[in-house]
């Protein structure tokens, strides 16, 4: 049985430079449910009596100034509630860490790095079987070439190339979405069902072709300003969407498939969307069968700017007035063999997957069946009903 170790404790969870750091999470207080929190000198502060959503605060005109001036009683250490909420060592008579948003819709840019954009069109063209996809690999990236930084998308040389590629039948919609004038965004996950740090991700049982998805996620207010920016793990089926791109929300949505966090950190002057825009993103998957897989996702070359994908998400087109979350994608597409040649990489039951930024801290989790995992069964309905109660308390 894995321990509490697995986690990295505070020092991985926490951004290098925390002490600077404008932070707020979500815990669960048995008895209470979710608070909102944020972290001081390593301990955990509740200081839901000001914001009792993350919603709440994310709409605030000024969300770190005004994170930064509320107080709260410190619920314990960020080590002591990191630890607690690992599933098989959770005391629940102890406060443990929630996923750190709560009424913000989950949405998600797909295709938005070059690299990304082929495997899709792989993954299309070997039918979602991964013996399949060297083959498809070899051929694609001899038409394509393997230098498509420099193209904007929806630009004039991206139509040229789209007419080229129609001519030779090798047009793809996920070339569409890829390079043309609109971008891929969906919804990834319902209202209330992300997970946190230190517990387990799910991958369908029906999937033998999966892989993490490490990304910045962008926190997003109702009116379109972008406020803050955490991590996130889009877990996704390969297999499934390989089928059929209809299969999107089938290899996208699942239980625990889509992790945030460990906490979100939120825009100031010590942190901006230029530090966004300039991430690096580092993974690390390491298997109880000894098989380790290092990446980096450096946001440095993504296709459409994290300003134009929040733009394509909200508008006149459509509306959020609780806010939304906004999973920017990813230049990390993993092709190593783990269990044969040719087979490329999945996951492996047990599977802990590290994603960190320096910014940003760690994000720890690991895989299980989205099927024997515990059912999500927290809604709107029962945070409606926790507020309440805490009103009534005051």
């Amino acid at each position: 049985m894995t321990t509490p170790d697995w986690t990295g404790g505070a020092a991985a969870a926490l951004p290098t430079d925390a002490a600077d750091a404008a932070l707020f999470g979500r815990v669960h207080v048995p008895g209470r449910g979710p608070r909102v929190v944020t972290v001081r000198g390593g301990e955990i502060v509740d200081v839901s009596d000001a914001f009792p959503t993350a919603r709440a605060l994310t709409e605030n005109a000024d969300p770190a100034t005004a994170l930064r001036a509320a107080a709260g009683p410190v619920l314990g250490s960020v080590d002591a509630l990191l630890a607690n909420t690992v599933p098989e060592h959770r005391d629940r008579t102890a406060p443990w860490l929630l996923s750190p948003i709560d009424l913000h819709v989950v949405k998600a840019a797909g295709v938005t790095f070059p690299v990304s954009m082929i495997e899709r069109v792989i993954e299309e063209r070997a039918g979602g079987d991964s013996s399949r996809a060297e083959e498809n690999r070899a051929t694609i990236a001899a038409v394509l070439g393997d230098d498509l930084q420099s193209l904007v998308p929806g630009s004039e040389e991206a139509a040229r190339l789209k007419h080229y590629l129609q001519e030779q039948g090798l047009w793809s919609q996920y070339l569409e979405v890829g390079i043309g004038p609109d971008a891929e965004v969906f919804t990834k996950a319902p209202v209330l069902s992300t997970v946190g740090t230190a517990v387990d991700v799910g991958v369908s049982e029906i999937s033998a072709w999966n892989n993490p998805e490490p990304e910045v996620v962008l926190v997003v207010a109702s009116q379109g300003r972008i406020v803050g920016a955490t991590l996130g793990n889009d877990v996704n089926l390969r297999d499934v969407e390989g089928r059929s791109a209809l299969l999107l929300p089938r290899a996208k949505d699942n239980n625990a498939s889509a992790a945030l966090g460990p906490f979100v950190r939120l825009f100031d002057d010590r942190f901006t969307i230029e530090h966004v825009r300039s991430a690096q993103v580092v993974l690390r998957i390491e298997g109880a069968d000894g098989f380790v897989l290092d990446g980096t996702s450096d946001l440095g070359l993504i296709s459409r700017d994290p300003e134009s994908l929040v733009a394509q998400t909200l508008g006149p087109h459509h509306q959020y007035p609780d806010g939304f979350v906004l999973y920017l994608g990813t230049l990390f597409a993993p092709t190593a063999d783990r269990d044969g040649p040719g087979q490329g990489f999945t996951h492996h039951l047990g599977d802990i997957v590290r994603i960190s930024a320096p910014r940003l801290g760690t994000l720890v989790n690991r895989v299980a069946h989205s099927e024997s995992l515990p059912p999500w069964t927290y809604g709107i309905a029962d945070l409606i009903a926790d507020l309440a109660a805490q009103h009534a308390e005051r």
